[in-house]
C-alpha cells in the first residue's frame, strides 16, 4: 500500500519538468536519520538527501518514517525552492505569503471609519426592535 499517491507523485514530477529540471539530474541518497525516534529511526535508511547537480542544492528530509513519503517531501521542497529561484514573486509560496501579510494588514483610516459607522448603524436597527421597557 502506498503512502502517497501516484497522482500527488506525478504532478510533483510534472511540475519539475516543467521548470526545466531534468529528472536524470536529480541525485537521490538514502542516508541514516537521526533525532526523535528511536532504535527504529537510528538503524535504517529512511532520510533522503536530495541533490540538484544543475545547481548544487540540497535538501535533507526526515519529516516521517517511510522513506517514500520522504521522497515525495524532498521533492515537493525541492520544487519550491527552484519555483521561488525562478519565479520570484510570482511563485506559489510567495502568493500564500503575500495574501496572509494582506489579511494581516492594518486598515486605513477611512475604511475604519467606514466600518465603524456601518456597526453603528446596525446596533441602531437593533435598538429600535427591542420592546419598549419598564424604564
Amino acid at each position: 500500500m502506498s503512502l502517497v499517491s501516484k497522482k500527488k507523485i506525478d504532478e510533483v514530477n510534472e511540475r519539475l519538468v516543467a521548470l526545466g529540471v531534468d529528472l536524470d539530474d536529480l541525485d537521490e541518497d538514502f542516508i541514516k536519520g537521526g533525532g526523535k525516534g528511536g532504535q527504529k529511526i537510528n538503524k535504517t535508511n529512511n532520510c533522503v538527501q536530495l541533490t540538484y547537480l544543475k545547481t548544487g542544492l540540497v535538501i535533507k528530509c526526515q519529516k516521517s518514517r517511510s522513506r517514500e513519503q520522504n521522497r515525495f517531501y524532498a521533492r515537493r521542497e525541492l520544487l519550491e525552492r527552484i519555483e521561488e529561484e525562478q519565479l520570484g514573486k510570482e511563485s506559489e509560496k510567495q502568493k500564500r505569503i503575500f495574501k496572509i501579510k494582506a489579511q494581516k494588514r492594518k486598515r486605513r483610516k477611512r475604511a475604519q471609519e467606514k466600518v465603524l459607522e456601518n456597526k453603528k448603524k446596525q446596533s441602531e436597527k437593533k435598538q429600535s426592535r427591542k420592546k419598549p421597557g419598564l424604564e
